[in-house]
């Protein structure tokens, strides 16, 4: 590209612009918007044309060209929903309670065994029935139910339990995930 005296210049990879004023071989200074003198090679400047042909203009279907840049609306549609998100979690709760009528005359012991063999049982009918979520309530306490649950949780590999919905459920509530194959 040839360059004179005069000529609007920008800079390829900047944003600045100027006025050719010297031309020294390959090197090309120019005057900056804010009156600086700069000098770069002449491969890193583009000609600016300021002029628009009118006759170029005439005759141009400025309409055609804005439907093209519209964004073309898309019909809503529905987010989709994860399977998991679909199917509602099968409820257990565990606490003694709910399991039978009356704890009186139990240990500890024997209510923490009642209530893990309700889990274990629950599970297994939950992976035979291909349920792949179920929430088991525990309650807060002091914690062994809960550490009892994972331990038993733990020895199964087809699985994945975590602390249930907080909103839902608070403290005390697990949740399981069961991986079922095709």
């Amino acid at each position: 590209m040839e360059f004179r005296p005069g000529d609007k210049v920008e800079l390829l990879d900047d944003e600045l612009s100027g006025i050719v004023q010297e031309i020294n071989g390959d090197e090309i200074s120019i005057k900056t918007e804010d009156g600086f003198i700069m000098s770069f090679p002449a491969d890193q400047l583009v000609k600016i044309d300021d002029d628009i042909d009118p006759a170029t203009i005439e005759g141009f279907d400025f309409e055609e060209v804005l439907k093209e840049k519209k964004p073309v609306k898309k019909p809503k549609s529905r987010p989709a929903r994860s399977k998991d998100k679909q199917q509602p979690p099968m409820e257990v709760d565990l606490h003694v309670n709910q399991l039978i009528r009356s704890s009186k005359g139990m240990s500890n012991h024997e209510i923490l065994n009642l209530q893990l063999d309700t889990a274990r049982h629950k599970l297994e009918f939950a992976i035979r029935n291909r349920i792949q979520r179920i929430v088991f309530i525990h309650g807060v306490g002091e914690g062994v139910l809960k550490m009892e649950l994972e331990y038993l949780l733990g020895r199964y590999s087809n699985i994945r339990f975590y602390d249930a919905d907080y909103q839902k459920y608070g403290l005390g509530a697990m949740e399981v995930y069961v991986y079922q194959n095709p």
